[in-house]
């Protein structure tokens, strides 16, 4: 396995791995697939700036996951924080892929002098996601309770944080 940079010929990969999440979990909100369209733009506001976006490429052409670091907010003051979205193929998961994108991207935002904090936004039954994050030192720091509708139910999300610099 390799981790870099993505590309756009990555784009159909990367949208199908989280319209899988989108159909069968709650890892996301978004409730309704999105389109090749969409996640184009989704894709052009990565890779700029402190925004990195990378893949984890298998056997030199599958790829097995994705990492970000996104916009938390668009008020200015937010700047140096961002998102982290970590996400893994069904087919590749309990292959440490997760840890692999994870311990990459931490270090990638130490680096980069812009990003302070990293946040995650975490379904609170997502308990695979949360230990993970703990592994890596983020900090809980509150629920929101049955903010979200999903799956006929009403979900709550845990807040993380890491500051890195």
């Amino acid at each position: 396995m390799i981790i870099r940079k993505a590309e756009l010929k990555d784009l159909e990969s990367l949208l199908h791995i989280y319209n899988y999440e989108i159909i069968n979990g709650t890892a996301t909100f978004d409730i309704f697939p999105k389109s090749i369209e969409e996640w184009n733009i989704w894709y052009l506001s990565h890779n700029t700036s402190h925004h990195p976006l990378y893949v984890a490429e298998l056997d030199g052409q599958q790829i097995g996951g994705f990492v970000s670091l996104s916009s938390y907010r668009s008020k200015e003051a937010y700047k140096n924080t961002v998102e982290l979205s970590l996400y893994v193929s069904p087919e590749y998961r309990q292959h440490g892929i997760a840890t692999q994108l994870m311990d990459f991207i931490i270090r990638l935002a130490r680096e980069e002098s812009q990003i302070h904090t990293i946040v995650s936004v975490i379904t609170s039954n997502n308990k695979i996601s949360i230990m993970l994050h703990q592994k890596f030192g983020f900090q809980y720091c509150g629920t929101l309770r049955e903010i979200g509708f999903k799956m006929g139910e009403y979900l709550n999300v845990d807040n993380y944080q890491l500051i890195v610099h």
